[in-house]
């Protein structure tokens, strides 16, 4: 009977743990570049000493679904969309090197290219500055011209170039800031085959319609333990009320 209950609490602990993660999913499907979590039911031997007569039910992740969202055209000069496979790389809050496909670009009152939460967009040699401009085109590989503030529209000259990089997918995990980050903390090299499209933006790869099915799999999954774990209470009772008519 112990073992049906153990099996039971173990399973619906787990199947909150996946819902968060559905949730987070269903939560980020209008974010820009987001890569949804994958995460699956996994047993799990219970190892100590006796015999291994217990087995724990755990919702392991998987990583994230790396195929690309749609590619929306939004017109807008400083809006890119990786294409295919590759990353645009930003300078994460701890100074380390993080990766996203968010980009919704920005420019601040310094002049310093940034992602739409303020992070800096990382160039050949560092964080990207630009000079008041009058006009701005980014290139499919992640060039940067602009016609100086104060100049002829002829007057095109190339700042610099955004460090585009598609390192082994299998090489990169999400950390808390919602970067990808290379799993040894290095920095993956630029990669020149990596191309972007101008004015326009990707869009979560997240499927709701699929999203919600799991949650309401997951809900049913749910009330299932939490009821077998109140038939083991109330078979408790029962052969406790029988014990006592014997005794």
């Amino acid at each position: 009977m112990d073992r049906l209950l153990y099996v039971a609490m173990t399973g619906a602990a787990q199947t909150m743990a996946a819902q968060a993660s559905v949730a987070h999913n269903l939560a980020n499907a209008n974010t820009t570049g987001f890569k949804a979590e994958m995460a699956a039911f996994q047993s799990v031997p219970v190892n100590g000493p006796g015999q291994p007569t217990r087995i724990n039910a755990m919702s392991q992740g998987l990583g994230a679904d790396f195929s690309p969202g749609a590619e929306t055209s939004t017109g807008r000069d400083l809006d890119i969309a990786v294409r295919g496979q590759g990353w645009i790389a930003v300078q994460a809050a701890d100074g380390s090197e993080g990766y996203t496909r968010a980009g919704d670009l920005r420019v601040d009152a310094d002049g310093l290219l940034t992602t739409a939460g303020g992070l800096p967009v990382l160039g050949d040699g560092g964080p990207i500055s630009l000079p008041p401009f009058s006009k701005l085109d980014i290139g499919s590989d992640g060039s940067i011209a602009l016609v100086a503030l104060g100049q002829g529209s002829t007057t095109v000259s190339t700042a610099t170039r955004i460090k585009l990089v598609n390192p082994d997918p299998a090489s990169l995990e999400r950390a808390s800031d919602g970067l990808m980050h290379v799993k040894d903390g290095g920095s993956a090299d630029a990669d020149d085959s990596v191309q972007v499209a101008a004015g326009a933006l990707e869009a979560s790869n997240v499927n709701p319609s699929e999203s919600l099915v799991r949650m309401i799999e997951l809900s049913r999954q749910f009330e299932m333990q939490m009821q077998s774990i109140k038939n083991v209470d109330q078979n408790a009772q029962s052969a406790t009320r029988l014990l006592q008519a014997t005794g």
